[in-house]
């Protein structure tokens, strides 16, 4: 359910439309207690998870390929490789950076979680004032689950899903590591992005895994009960305008 501090009932839904609208029913119907502060926060919870979902179908259908870090890469004219991760290169605005992986996919290749990762600095982009984006996300190192201190995911237990949410479909009899499980997004409808297999119902991404198994396997893959969420408390207090 909705509690927004001062209000006796959430804002009426006849203000959202479309993802909107979905994310505000799902908000509304949970078992969950979802606590806003302000009608700022919770219209902000609201546009951002529109905004990671609006991301992830981006992605989806960008020309970005699926690799390891061995075979990985990131434009070299924007990132660095270094051990951990790729490393933005000096006078490079973070936010060209995160633009430049979707509107140049063929010079990148990276594996499920930096996806995400990339995903949530899109949507975080798409949210706040790009000043602040600038500011906030200075010199960024991106691999696997390296991300800057202010993009602040929170990751708890639980199964009920929100649009925006990010979840994990663990495969335990792997064949290969990059395979041992696949991060997505929760897009609504049963539907989930991760990059790799795709969008994908619960049950077809849970089948696709179960092809990337080790000989002989007899554990099916499935999807754990955690959700990942960026903390709207905090990411709101940057906005770029005003939501209601």
């Amino acid at each position: 359910m909705i509690y927004l501090q001062g209000y006796s009932q959430a804002p009426l839904n006849s203000k959202f439309q479309g993802t909107q609208k979905e994310i505000y029913f799902s908000l509304e119907n949970s078992s969950e207690v979802h606590h806003y502060d302000t009608i700022q926060e919770f219209f902000f919870d609201i546009q951002l998870r529109e905004n990671i979902i609006n991301a992830a179908k981006e992605l989806s259908k960008s020309t970005v390929k699926f690799a390891p870090f061995q075979t990985s890469k990131f434009n070299p004219k924007i990132w660095t490789k270094i051990k951990y991760g790729y490393l933005l290169n000096p006078l490079i605005q973070p936010s060209d950076a995160i633009n430049d992986v979707f509107e140049n996919g063929n010079e990148y290749a990276f594996e499920c979680s930096t996806a995400i990762i990339i995903i949530y600095y899109k949507a975080v982009l798409q949210s706040i004032s790009l000043s602040y984006f600038n500011t906030l996300f200075q010199r960024l190192l991106v691999w696997d689950w390296n991300y800057d201190r202010d993009l602040s995911i929170i990751t708890e237990k639980g199964s009920n899903f929100i649009p925006g949410d990010v979840v994990y479909f663990y495969n335990p009899d792997f064949n290969h590591p990059v395979w041992m499980g696949e991060n997505a997004v929760f897009l609504g409808n049963d539907l989930f992005f991760g990059h790799g297999i795709g969008i994908k119902t619960k049950e077809d991404m849970i089948k696709a895994l179960n092809t990337l198994r080790k000989e002989k396997a007899n554990t099916s893959a499935y999807l754990i009960s955690q959700h990942s969420r960026l903390n709207y408390k905090y990411l709101s207090q940057f906005a770029k305008s005003s939501y209601y």
